[in-house]
C-alpha cells in the first residue's frame, strides 16, 4: 500500500502567479505545491491493483502522471471548493484506461455542486454533441445516529470513516483510513486526512484518537478565518498524538526547510510526491493496450 501526496499547496499554488517571494522563486522543489489531494494506492485482497483518490485537483493530469497512477477506483470528496473539485473531468481518461465506471463519494452539499458544474457528465443525455466525458457512479455520504459525519465506506478492502470538520463556517469531511479486515495494518495506517480545518468539532476528535498518521492542514503563520495557522495545527496534532503528522495545504509563507526545521519532532511540512509505504504490482499490470478508444473531444 502506497499513500502519495499529489499536491500540498493551497488553492492559489506555488509559485503563485505573478509572486518573486523567497519561496516562490525556491530551488528547493519541495517548496513547488499543486493544489491539496491525494491517491491511496493497493492491491486488493483479490490481488486486483486499486487506486482511490481524496479530492480532485485543477492539476490532476498533471499529478496523475508525476505519480505514475495507472487507474481510479473512486473518490472520496472533503468538500465542494474549486481547489479540491475542478479536475473531475479529468476521471475520463481513467474511464478509457479501465473500461469502467469510477464511483465518486461525497455529501450532499458537494454532490449538488458536483452535479451542477458537471452537468454535462451527470446529465449527458442533455448534450448537444456526443462528447468524451467521464462516466461516474455518484453516491452520497450519508449520516447516521451513529455516524453522524456519514457511515463507513469500505472500499476494496480500506475503510473511510468520515470525520466532520469545519472550514471556517462550511461543515466539511475529513477522513480516518484503515483496513477494512483484520489483517496487519501499513505502518502508516490507521491515517487520518484532514484538509482545510478551521476547527474540529468536539465529537470529532474520538475518531483522530489511535491514528499513527496525521495530515492536517497549516496554511501559514498569519491568521486566516477558514484554515488552522501553523501554530493551531502544531497544538491540535500534539493533542491528537499521532506517530507522524504532515502539514498540507501551504502557502508561499511557509518555506519547506526552514518551517520544517522549527516543528516539534514527529512534525513535518508534506510536499508534494512525498509517499508512504511501498507499493509491489501484480505483474500482469501491463501498459495500455493498442486500440483503446480514447473517446472524442
Amino acid at each position: 500500500m502506497r499513500f502519495t501526496f499529489l499536491g500540498t499547496g493551497t488553492s492559489s499554488g506555488v509559485p503563485a502567479i505573478g509572486c518573486s517571494c523567497p519561496v516562490c522563486t525556491s530551488a528547493d522543489p519541495r517548496d513547488n505545491r499543486l493544489r491539496t489531494g491525494a491517491a491511496l494506492e493497493f492491491v486488493d485482497a483479490l490481488g486486483q491493483y486499486r487506486t482511490i483518490l481524496i479530492d480532485c485537483t485543477p492539476d490532476l493530469r498533471q499529478q496523475a502522471l508525476r505519480a505514475g497512477l495507472r487507474r481510479c477506483d473512486a473518490v472520496v470528496f472533503t468538500h465542494n471548493h474549486v481547489d479540491h473539485t475542478w479536475g473531475v473531468d479529468e476521471l475520463r481518461r481513467f474511464n478509457v484506461v479501465q473500461q469502467a465506471p469510477i464511483e465518486v463519494y461525497a455529501e450532499q452539499h458537494t454532490m449538488d455542486h458536483l452535479r451542477r458544474v458537471y452537468k454535462h457528465i451527470f446529465e449527458q443525455q442533455h448534450n448537444i454533441n456526443k462528447s468524451f466525458v467521464a462516466t461516474l457512479i455518484p453516491v452520497l455520504i450519508e449520516p447516521t445516529p451513529e455516524h453522524p459525519a456519514g457511515r463507513p465506506l469500505d472500499l476494496f478492502g480500506v475503510r473511510f470513516t468520515p470525520i466532520r470538520l469545519l472550514h471556517g463556517r462550511l461543515p466539511i469531511l475529513g477522513f480516518r483510513i484503515e483496513r477494512a479486515v483484520n489483517a496487519p495494518e501499513d505502518d502508516f495506517l490507521p491515517l487520518a486526512y484532514c484538509t482545510d480545518v478551521s476547527a474540529i468539532p468536539p465529537e470529532s476528535w474520538k475518531p483522530l484518537r489511535g491514528v499513527r498518521t496525521l495530515v492536517l492542514d497549516a496554511l501559514r503563520k498569519r491568521h486566516h478565518p477558514t484554515h488552522f495557522t501553523l501554530e493551531q495545527a502544531v497544538n491540535a496534532a500534539a493533542q491528537i498524538d499521532a506517530e507522524r503528522t504532515f502539514f498540507i495545504h501551504i502557502t508561499h509563507d511557509l518555506g519547506h526547510a526552514e518551517t520544517s526545521a522549527e516543528l516539534p519532532e514527529g512534525m513535518v511540512l508534506a510536499h508534494d510526491g512525498l509517499a508512504l509505504g511501498t507499493l509491489t504490482l501484480p505483474k500482469e499490470i501491463a501498459p495500455d493496450e493498442p486500440g483503446l478508444v480514447d473517446g472524442i473531444d
